[in-house]
């Protein structure tokens, strides 16, 4: 008997925990059960398709089943699919730092790797703290965070995030950070420098997602503010360590957010995009300054006794550095940066000036269109990108800001496509607002 879209929800309630979902509403909140996917389409088990308009969050980049980058993975199959990187190596996980070292905006760096994001970020707290000791200095032992920040969901990731998403109940466990405002006020970087100003003596490092807080709802940033912030901390000897786990690999316009800022942190964190999204993967990038201060006797206590099993996947190496070529090779960032002004064109035209918008912001394809409903506990957010989905085109809601987050290749008949749906969708909700 052929299982159809329901059937298959009920399956996976019964078996699957999704992470950020209440699973108590996950089957009546709609959700797409993915079979296959196509260039940048998703094919759902009824066979009905969905443009994939949030990148299968954040970490799709030329699209599904990329000719290039299956037969990456089938060539890797072919020699090994992993090998562990603890006191051994691995030839392409080798060819793969080799490859991202010239275009990191890291002096001559070193990479961590590890398996998302979040442990990318403990990675490089960690680092950072012992890069203090392992010199004799105790007292470099907090860390200098902003509003609307987010690291990702490990205890230390979200002690540096700045709480929402239901972190509250983990208060304590968290540790406390130094916070400054996030960039949804036009003087953060004056309060955030000031602030290295006068705790310089105890901050082991400052952490900043250069230009863009995604989880934040997409508040964006000018460069010149980041680096101020920046070299303020390093004028003041303390480390920088930049997350650019989601505005990596393209997604501002250049490939690293950091090259716009005209920054060189000490410490940098990567992944989401790195492999195109196929297989987890990401890493944290150390410059000489840091990596050099663990030197020492072997088995000594100056080691970073730090690594995971699957650390620098050989699999997903092959793909992250077959992805790494085709970016170049494609000319990947001169679509980004016209899908963008085209995006930014639409947008500004025809979602920004609806009565039912509060704010549109964005930075290259990272989009966040803030929704103004009449009250309180309407689930605007959920309901527009409900109605996206039944007209084909996938969305997802941070609260109340609708995330539009398109592949890197994106053609200019996809972003019309997706404004056009995006605009119904508004029209739609605000037709029929919700309860009073």
């Amino acid at each position: 008997m052929t299982s159809t879209h329901d059937d298959w929800v009920h399956r996976d309630a019964a078996v699957v925990w999704h992470g950020f979902t209440q699973m108590s509403a996950y089957a009546d909140n709609a959700p797409i059960m993915v079979e296959s996917a196509e260039g940048h389409e998703l094919i759902d088990v009824d066979g009905r398709r969905y443009l994939d308009a949030i990148s299968s969050l954040w970490v799709t980049t030329l699209g599904h089943r990329v000719p290039e980058l299956d037969q990456a993975l089938r060539d890797q199959l072919d020699r090994v699919a992993h090998t562990t990187l603890l006191g051994n190596g691995n030839r392409v996980t080798v060819e793969l730092a080799e490859a991202l070292a010239p275009l990191v905006p890291v002096d001559d760096p070193h990479f961590l790797f590890a398996s998302d994001g979040a442990a990318a970020v403990e990675q490089a707290l960690k680092i950072a703290f012992q890069y203090w000791t392992n010199q004799g200095i105790g007292d470099r032992t907090r860390y200098l965070a902003l509003g609307g920040a987010y690291h990702g969901d490990t205890i230390g990731a979200i002690s540096l995030g700045a709480g929402g998403f239901g972190t509250d109940v983990f208060d304590p466990l968290r540790f406390g950070v130094l916070r400054a405002p996030g960039y949804d006020r036009p003087d953060w970087a004056d309060t955030a420098v000031a602030l290295v100003e006068a705790h310089a003596h105890e901050l082991a490092a400052v952490v900043v997602e250069p230009l863009v807080q995604g989880a934040a709802g997409i508040e964006v940033t000018d460069p010149a503010s980041v680096r101020r912030l920046v070299d303020a901390a390093q004028a003041h000897d303390v480390l920088v360590i930049a997350d650019e786990v989601a505005t990596g690999f393209g997604r501002t316009g250049t490939l690293f957010a950091s090259e716009q800022c005209g920054i060189r942190p000490d410490l940098m964190t990567i992944g989401k995009g790195l492999t195109g999204g196929y297989l987890a993967m990401a890493a944290t990038v150390a410059s000489p300054r840091v990596h050099d201060a663990f030197l020492g006797p072997d088995l000594s206590e100056r080691t970073l006794y730090h690594g995971h099993s699957f650390s620098g996947n050989a699999l997903a190496a092959a793909v992250a550095l077959r992805h790494l070529h085709l970016l170049d090779e494609w000319d990947v960032l001169d679509n980004v940066r016209a899908r963008a002004d085209q995006l930014g064109a639409a947008l500004d035209e025809r979602i920004a000036p609806l009565g039912e918008v509060e704010a549109v912001r964005r930075r290259g394809l990272m989009t966040g269109v803030e929704l103004a409903p009449p009250g309180d506990d309407l689930r605007w957010g959920r309901r527009v990108c409900a109605a996206a989905v039944r007209r084909g085109v996938l969305l997802r809601p941070l609260g109340d800001v609708v995330v539009v987050m398109p592949m890197l290749t994106s053609t200019a008949t996809e972003i019309d496509r997706i404004v056009d749906v995006l605009a119904a969708a508004i029209a739609e909700v605000g037709a029929d607002p919700g309860p009073p």
